[in-house]
């Protein structure tokens, strides 16, 4: 009798302690209220996850958590990378970045944590990256259109609002119509600096001549967005949202090869090789390569000061007066950035990188890529002093 009295007094004990503990994991996993709209950067989240939990496996499954551990690896949610720890030495970010370099950020930019739409105020706190809520936000169904660069408005559904604000660049080649006016093409303009379209331009790059994010020269016709056959019509038609790959197998139901790199759109050779079996990729490289061949020319020939370019070091393009390949430095050991830009070859250097920004652009708008750079070489071509021959290579 004695037995089963304390046995049945540990059962009851037992029963409060774990009643207890389900109350207190309950009340940890109540979501924070949403940050009023005039919150503080201080007081901003840098990371916001979905209102669900708790997120232990023993006690309850996580219907999402392949999800979860693909986005984890991408570089979406990659802390350490430049995108995201550019600012870990100033502490926060400004908000011109943060709209695309903080997933708090973001949401403040279109509204969607109650703040009102347009650019913020304020910085936001370092620590974020592209989180969930970025896309998961059910506001985000609101966003019907992105403004690009050049000014030009176009209609988004769904999560393609997030990739398109991002994906844009910062720059279009309306910001080099207006800083090249009224000067002459050739003529060294202490007023010019290198223009940086930004990177990762996939979403202006598929638009083309909507978008116009490349320099297009005048009289030249430009191709417009990208299409592909239904259902590829969207940027998470090709790309997982979460790990951001490639997802190969929509690309055989019209292609040989589920890799974009071999898969060729034209059976003429663009670059003048007459090798049809690569991908287009290739020959948008070898024309790349070309119009870099062209501009480093121009630059010691025509603008008079040799040009070299690193890409590791902002912004890029340096001075090589004795021709070493290696950027001078001045007195102070700093390197000297290239100050010799003429309209023309801006126009020309500014072409090159946003083509070489996009490292899906024969996958993204093949066509418009091959467009850019190949009237960038014919026009550094058409300069005097300059002595180039276009070849093979074809529009």
């Amino acid at each position: 009798m004695i037995r089963r009295l304390i046995g049945h007094i540990g059962f009851v004990a037992a029963a409060i302690i774990v009643s207890m503990w389900l109350m207190v994991a309950s009340f940890a996993q109540t979501a924070p209220e949403t940050p009023d709209a005039g919150a503080s950067a201080a007081e901003t989240p840098a990371l916001v996850f979905p209102d669900r939990g708790p997120f232990n496996p023993e006690i309850i499954a996580i219907p999402q958590a392949d999800m979860i551990a693909a986005w984890s690896r991408s570089a979406h949610a990659d802390l350490s990378a430049e995108a995201f720890a550019h600012w870990n030495s100033e502490g926060e970010i400004p908000p011109q970045c943060a709209v695309c370099h903080s997933g708090a950020g973001f949401r403040a930019l279109h509204g969607l944590d109650g703040s009102p739409v347009g650019m913020p105020e304020h910085p936001f706190p370092i620590g974020g990256v592209v989180d969930c809520e970025t896309c998961h936000n059910p506001r985000l169904s609101e966003v019907k259109q992105i403004t690009f660069p050049s000014g030009v408005s176009h209609p988004v559904v769904g999560v393609e609002a997030a990739c398109m604000s991002c994906h844009q660049g910062r720059e279009s080649g309306l910001s080099v119509v207006k800083a090249t006016a009224d000067m002459d093409e050739d003529t060294v303009n202490e007023k010019l600096r290198f223009i940086n379209p930004h990177y990762r331009l996939a979403a202006a790059t598929n638009l083309g001549d909507i978008a116009q994010v490349g320099y297009q020269y005048p009289g030249k016709d430009y191709s417009g967005r990208f299409l592909h056959a239904k259902p590829i019509g969207t940027c998470v038609s090709c790309h997982n949202p979460h790990s951001l790959e490639i997802a190969e197998e929509p690309c055989l139901t019209c292609h040989q090869t589920g890799n974009p790199d071999d898969i060729r759109i034209a059976h003429v050779s663009f670059d003048g090789s007459g090798d049809t079996s690569k991908g287009i990729k290739a020959d948008i490289a070898a024309n790349a390569a070309k119009l870099m061949e062209t501009y480093l020319a121009y630059a010691a020939n025509v603008a008079g000061t040799p040009m070299v370019f690193d890409g590791a070091s902002y912004p890029y393009f340096f001075t090589d007066a004795n021709l070493d390949g290696v950027a001078d430095t001045d007195a102070q050991g700093k390197v000297v950035a290239y100050a010799s830009w003429t309209p023309r070859l801006l126009k020309a250097v500014y072409n090159w990188k946003v083509v070489t920004a996009d490292p899906g652009i024969h996958a993204h708008n093949p066509y418009y890529a091959l467009e850019l750079l190949y009237d960038s070489v014919e026009d550094l071509a058409s300069a005097d002093g300059m002595n180039v021959e276009l070849g093979d290579m074809l529009r």
